[in-house]
């Protein structure tokens, strides 16, 4: 077994919101449709499907991962997370079979590490993030501006 040397998750997450964006090794960010992918989910590849593993098939098809799924032809990789989750479901799975669940999870960019490794993320509600933003900015009504605002006079006398 080797030891040391870069691990897939070895050292910070990337961040699209870092400030350095200009070196040359860094590959740009994509962003996924917020809706998801239309249309019908393509035809399963495997052995006739059971309805637990058509119904995580459906499911899948329509995630904004799905997307790029289908650009980079992982047809093959979806149904296989989708009949090893099937079977991970059941009572009695083991405990390898629920890591082989996360990792294939990761691979497919359908947890926030894998979506980060693969550098891809969802389109978020412009209108909602502006409103944020503008509320963030915009200080509450009982909130002091300053610091000299949050000062009083404390009467000594009384006591």
């Amino acid at each position: 077994m080797t030891s040391g040397g870069a691990r897939n998750r070895s050292g910070p997450p990337p961040d699209p919101n870092a400030l350095r964006r200009d070196r040359s090794n860094d590959a740009a960010w994509t962003t996924l449709p917020r809706e998801g992918r239309p249309g019908p989910p393509p035809e399963w590849p495997l052995s006739a499907p059971t309805a637990r593993e058509k119904h995580w098939w459906d499911y899948l098809w329509k995630l904004p991962q799905a997307a790029q799924w289908e650009k980079t032809g992982q047809v093959l990789e979806v149904a296989i997370y989708a009949r090893r989750l099937t079977e991970a479901e059941k009572r009695g799975a083991t405990v390898a079979l629920g890591t082989l669940v996360r990792q294939l999870a990761d691979a497919l960019g359908l947890t926030i590490p894998g979506m980060r490794t693969h550098r891809w993320k969802i389109a978020g509600d412009e209108v909602g993030t502006k409103r944020a933003a503008r509320a963030a900015a915009e200080p509450a009504a009982d909130v002091p501006k300053s610091a000299r605002d949050r000062f009083r006079v404390v009467d000594g006398s009384a006591g």
